[in-house]
C-alpha cells in the first residue's frame, strides 16, 4: 500500500495566508467526554477501595491478572538485574545518556536552586529557602512502546533535586516488561516501582493506597486518559503540564541537506497522526526540494502511514518572505521543539522567545534532545511555551520565605504595616505589629 505525505504548502505572501496558517495550526485540547467521565469514575474508585480497584483495573486495561500488589512492585534486585541484563552496547548507551542529562540538572540547580538570604542595615534578615519535595511519582508510557528515556527525562532532575522517594508506574500489558526501561529506572535512582498504568496509576499516586504511597508531585505524559486524570488531581497533588501532540518546527535557510531537513520533520511526524511538523523557510527552490526527500524517504519508514497522515493533515511548508519573518512566525507557534537549521543559527537565536527547546545549528537534531544531549525533553507543547518552560529541577523543589526582623527593624516595619493594616480595617494586624513598637 502507499502512502503519501501532503503537507500544506502556504506562502506569507498569499492573500488566504494568515486563515489557512490558523486552520493548520487549530487543535482542540478538549477530551472526549465519555473519556472524562470513565476516568472520574476511575479516580473515584481507587481512592474509595485502592489497591483492589487497581488490581481490578489492571487486569481489564493491561491483561494483568495477579493476586496482589506485590506481584506488580519492581524490587532494586529486578531493575539491577534488567541493567545487568543488557548487552553492552544498550547498556553503554544508557550510562552516557544518563550522565550527560545528570551533569545538565546539577548545572541548572547551582544556577537556580539554592537558598540564598541576606541582611539589611537594621539586621533584618531576608532570605529564601529551597527544599526538594519529599515525594513524586512519574508516569512512564509502556503501552504502544517503551520509553527508558521518559524514565531518565523524570526521574533525574528529581533525584538532583533531592527528592527522597521517586516513586515509577509504567504499564506492562500482559506483564511484559521492557529491560531497558528497568535499567534506566536503576541508573536513573527510582526508589519504587510499580507495573500499573492509565488513570487508575494516577488516582493511586495522588491519593495513596495501601501498597503504593500518596505522592507530592506527579510527572511524566501519558494518553488521554492519563492526561485527564492528571488534570483532575491537580490541587491534591502538583503535576507538570498537560501536555498536547509532539511538534517540531524547522526554521531553514536553505543549507541544510534536504533529505536531513525531511528526516526531522518525520522524527515527530512518526509519534502519532495528531503531531505537527512545519517547515519555515524563505526559499521556495529549498522547500520544493524538501518535499521531493519526504516523497523519497517515506517508503523506507516503519511507521510511514502514521508518518504519512500527520503530515497531510496537520504539516505544513511555509514560504515566508526572510528568515526574520520566520522567526516572528514562529514565536506566534511557541513550538514544543524548535530546529534552527542554519549556516549561522546564532543570527536568529535573539530573535526567537516563544520555544520549549532551540535545537541551534544543522547538526543538532530533535533527536538528539530525546535522547542524550542532557536538557529535558518534556517540553511545553500546544502553544504554552509562551508561559511554560521544560520539566527541570525546579519542578522537584519548592521555595520557602525567610524573614527574621530585628528590634531595630520592628520599629520601622510595624508603623508601616499598621498604616496598611488600619487601611485594610484588618486591626488584628494592625495591633500585632504595633505590640512590637517601643
Amino acid at each position: 500500500m502507499e502512502y503519501q505525505a501532503a503537507p500544506a504548502r502556504l506562502s506569507t505572501l498569499d492573500a488566504n495566508f494568515e486563515h489557512d496558517f490558523a486552520q493548520r495550526l487549530h487543535w482542540s485540547a478538549d477530551t472526549d467526554a465519555a473519556i472524562e467521565q470513565r476516568v472520574a469514575d476511575i479516580l473515584a474508585d481507587v481512592q474509595k477501595r485502592g489497591d483492589a480497584a487497581v488490581l481490578e483495573y489492571t487486569a481489564r486495561f493491561d491483561g494483568l491478572q495477579v493476586d496482589g500488589m506485590a506481584v506488580l512492585e519492581l524490587t532494586q534486585a529486578e531493575l539491577k538485574a534488567a541493567f545487568d541484563s543488557l548487552g553492552d552496547e544498550q547498556r553503554d548507551a544508557l550510562t552516557a545518556a544518563a550522565q550527560r542529562v545528570r551533569t545538565y540538572h546539577e548545572a541548572q540547580k547551582r544556577a537556580s536552586g539554592e537558598s540564598w538570604s541576606y541582611r539589611d542595615a537594621d539586621g533584618t534578615l531576608l532570605g529564601q529557602k529551597v527544599t526538594p519535595l519529599d515525594r513524586v511519582g512519574i508516569y512512564v508510557p509502556g503501552g504502544k512502546a517503551a520509553y527508558p528515556s521518559s524514565v531518565l527525562m523524570n526521574a533525574i532532575p528529581a533525584h538532583v533535586a533531592g527528592v527522597q522517594e521517586i516513586i515509577m508506574v509504567v504499564p506492562t500489558p500482559r506483564g511484559e516488561k521492557n529491560a531497558l526501561v528497568l535499567a534506566a529506572a536503576y541508573v536513573a535512582g527510582v526508589t519504587r516501582g510499580f507495573t500499573i498504568g492509565g488513570a487508575q496509576a494516577v488516582a493511586a499516586l495522588a491519593y495513596g493506597t495501601a501498597t503504593i504511597p500518596k505522592v507530592d508531585k506527579i510527572t511524566g505524559p501519558g494518553n488521554a486518559y492519563v492526561a485527564s486524570a492528571k488534570k483532575r488531581v491537580f490541587g491534591t497533588v502538583g503535576i507538570d503540564m498537560i501536555a498536547g501532540p509532539s511538534e517540531i518546527l524547522v526554521l531553514a535557510d536553505g543549507s541544510t541537506p534536504p533529505d536531513w531537513v525531511a528526516m526531522d520533520l518525520f522524527s515527530q511526524a512518526e509519534h502519532d497522526e495528531l503531531a505537527q511538523s512545519i517547515l519555515l523557510c524563505p526559499d521556495a527552490d529549498y522547500i520544493a526540494a524538501v518535499q521531493r526527500e519526504i516523497d523519497r524517504l517515506l517508503p523506507e519508514m516503519p511507521r510511514r502511514a502514521i508518518i504519512a497522515k500527520s503530515l497531510s493533515d496537520r504539516g505544513a511548508l511555509i514560504l515566508t518572505r526572510d528568515m526574520q519573518e520566520a522567526c516572528a512566525i514562529s514565536n506566534r507557534i511557541a513550538p514544543e521543539h524548535l530546529e534552527v537549521s542554519s549556516n549561522d543559527p546564532h543570527q536568529w537565536e535573539p530573535l526567537l522567545r516563544h520555544a520549549g527547546a532551540i535545537f541551534l545549528g544543522a547538526y543538532t537534531s530533535e533527536s538528539l534532545g530525546d535522547y542524550c544531549a542532557g536538557p529535558n525533553h518534556v517540553l511545553p507543547t500546544s502553544g504554552t511555551a509562551r508561559f511554560s518552560s521544560p520539566l527541570g529541577v525546579y519542578d522537584f523543589q519548592k521555595r520557602s520565605s525567610l524573614i527574621e526582623v530585628s528590634e531595630q527593624g520592628a520599629q520601622t516595619l510595624g508603623r508601616i504595616a499598621s498604616v496598611l493594616a488600619h487601611g485594610e480595617g484588618l486591626q488584628g494586624h494592625a495591633r500585632a505589629a504595633e505590640m512590637r513598637l517601643k
